[in-house]
């Protein structure tokens, strides 16, 4: 008689047996399904009393019902406070984007504008990334409309350089820049030191919120100089005050009673929310940018503000004076993990009267307006997938589309991209690019390439089940019968089935809309031209060919700037240096006798010995 194990427990008994050997102490917990995926990730004052709860036999809501149900396993971490904890928490939902948390989505670096101090005629430019060059950084702000318009305004009114130190370096003459009047041309001598340092004084005074002041000086001059007939003087002066009037009147909203804070607006409706984010520094409107998380129907404000707030300073210092439209849940928690964070004393302020929460009001209508017109694309969307449906003979509207494009020159960094678009539209985070490898194929064999790439993008498909949850409901290839047999014949080799499988082909005379399309086992057709299903799929043609192309440029660049002497071992940027120096390139030394080589300063014989083999394997050093 044989013996059978019995089932390991699952859902509220599988908690239960954790609880046992959990601490009385703060940490973080992770609850995992069935395929490995991350269900939840939650913080705890104390580990033991919170996933408790979760064993109890009723008392959750449907969703938490269905979360107990579905896990198979957690993990956890323990931490030295609450507010710890709560940081950890926010870090691993944005890495992990567990499917019942509340999610930020479309989370992006913000610009800043960076006035170096690493040269004697300081560059003015835009930054992202980390502060690592000398100079003032001014931020952030919150779109690239923002920090171009105030790059635009630097330059109107201060005449600040712009170009990089080697062009800057290599200039005789003034460039476009001077004769337009937005550069002093500091690169050949147009202007001194001295007087280019009080232009940058200036400017930094405007960035720092004393653009007002700065205009009654300039005023003054102005008058001053049309008094004295210099009225080349006062013309400079008067752009200059257009030029700063011009950045306050676009700018909206102003603040006059706080220097900095960031604004978080909620508005919802329908299970859906947007949250517009304003940036305020040195008492001006820095630009705002709208999001919309991912949440359940029945979530709160609070809860909904709280999770977005702890998301978006996961990797940011927060400012001193955080304003929200709603009250934010755990707040007293939640400020001093972000106190912590920045080092300085945070405030997070629902404000319900005077000039802060007219301001709030005013970005709530932002957000109001936002998620309306979010709300109206994705119907438009979705009506729209149902149209591409019946075109394409699909059972329904796809949820997701993956559309693939190739690029190269002459077979040369051939490089296959993938895009990806949905109800949502394009979704940027599920880009793939694919460095052609298995063979280098012969000019032209699109084919070839196609095969590779979808291969390796459905071998996995074919064999984890976790893969499942990004499997594609139409697959769209740019090019026309053989590429969709190459695709064809992938399928079949891996055995998917029920992915939906287009091609699109530019007309006879390569014009748009004149696209054919080719399904399999039907004959080729076309859309009518007014047809907009036909204008999205050009658009996602478009997109995947534009992404291809990018990532190609990429590989070639970087190609370009490889040098061979980089993979001899023993040659570090000192002798490599050395032998550009002497030979003048890399193809030189590959030419050069051994004694050429080992007569380079700082090349022992042993190591010119090397250098001339890599580079003659199959001959003897003469």
């Amino acid at each position: 008689m044989s013996e059978t194990s019995a089932p390991s427990p699952t859902g509220a008994a599988l908690i239960a047996e954790y609880v046992k050997d959990l601490p009385d102490r703060p940490g973080v917990y992770r609850m995992i399904g069935d395929t490995g995926e991350v269900l939840y990730v939650g913080k705890a004052k104390s580990l033991k009393k919170r996933v408790a709860n979760y064993a109890k036999p009723g008392g959750h809501n449907e969703r938490i019902a269905r979360m107990i149900a579905a896990t198979k396993a957690m993990l956890f971490v323990t931490t030295a406070s609450e507010s710890e904890a709560l940081l950890l928490e926010a870090n691993l939902i944005k890495r992990l984007k567990p499917h019942y948390n509340i999610l930020l989505r479309d989370d992006k670096s913000f610009a800043d504008i960076l006035l170096r101090q690493d040269h004697d005629f300081p560059q003015v430019l835009k930054h992202r990334g980390a502060k690592s060059v000398k100079g003032d950084y001014f931020g952030p702000f919150a779109s690239t409309v923002a920090v171009n318009n105030t790059l635009d305004t630097l330059q109107r009114a201060f005449l600040l350089r712009t170009c990089t130190d080697s062009v800057f370096a290599s200039r005789t003459r003034p460039c476009l820049l001077y004769q337009i009047k937005r550069c002093a041309a500091p690169c050949v001598g147009r202007i001194s030191k001295g007087d280019y340092g009080k232009l940058i004084d200036e400017a930094e005074r405007f960035l720092t919120g004393k653009s007002r002041a700065l205009q009654d000086i300039y005023r003054q001059q102005m008058e001053a100089a049309a008094t004295a007939l210099d009225f080349e003087a006062a013309t400079v002066l008067r752009d200059r005050i257009k030029a700063l009037y011009h950045v306050q009147s676009t700018q909206g909203i102003n603040p006059a009673g706080f220097e900095e804070a960031d604004l978080f607006a909620l508005f919802s409706e329908g299970g859906h929310s947007c949250i517009q984010v304003f940036f305020f520094r040195a008492g001006q409107n820095w630009g705002n940018q709208p999001y919309f998380p991912r949440h359940t129907a029945d979530a709160e404000p609070a809860d909904i503000l709280a999770a977005f707030i702890g998301q978006f300073y996961d990797e940011r210092t927060p400012p001193t004076l955080i304003l929200a439209s709603h009250p934010v849940g755990d707040r007293a928690l939640l400020t001093e993990a972000l106190s912590s964070r920045a080092d300085a004393k945070v405030a997070i302020v629902t404000p319900e009267r005077g000039e802060k929460r007219v301001i709030v009001e005013m970005a709530l209508n932002n957000a109001r307006e936002q998620l309306g017109r979010r709300m109206a694309e994705n119907a438009a969307q979705r009506e729209l997938l149902g149209k591409l449906a019946e075109a394409f003979g699909l059972d329904a509207p796809p949820q997701r589309i993956e559309v693939y494009d190739n690029s190269h020159i002459q077979g040369t960094n051939a490089v296959g991209g993938m895009i990806v678009a949905g109800p949502n539209g394009f979704e940027k985070g599920e880009y793939r690019k694919f460095n052609i490898k298995s063979v280098e194929p012969t000019p032209g064999d699109d084919f070839a390439m196609m095969h590779e790439v979808l291969t390796r993008r459905f071998a996995h498909l074919a064999t984890d089940d976790d893969a499942e949850a990004k499997r594609p409901d139409l697959v769209l290839i740019d090019g026309g019968p053989g590429q969709l047999a190459a695709v064809l014949g992938v399928f079949a080799d891996l055995g998917i089935e029920g992915v939906g499988l287009a091609a699109i082909s530019k007309g006879a005379e390569r014009d748009a809309g004149f696209e054919h399309f080719h399904l399999p086992g039907k004959p080729a057709f076309r859309l009518s031209p007014k047809d907009p299903v036909l204008y999205y799929l050009q658009r996602l043609r478009d997109e995947a060919h534009r992404f291809a192309i990018g990532s190609h440029r990429q590989k070639r660049a970087k190609a370009i700037g490889v040098n061979p002497l980089d993979e001899i071992a023993g040659i570090g940027p000192a002798r490599k240096r050395a032998l550009l120096s002497h030979f003048g390139s890399a193809r030189e030394v590959a030419g050069a006798s051994l004694a050429d080589i080992a007569g380079v300063e700082g090349v022992s014989q042993a190591l010119a010995e090397k250098i001339y083999g890599f580079f003659h394997p199959d001959r003897r050093p003469e």
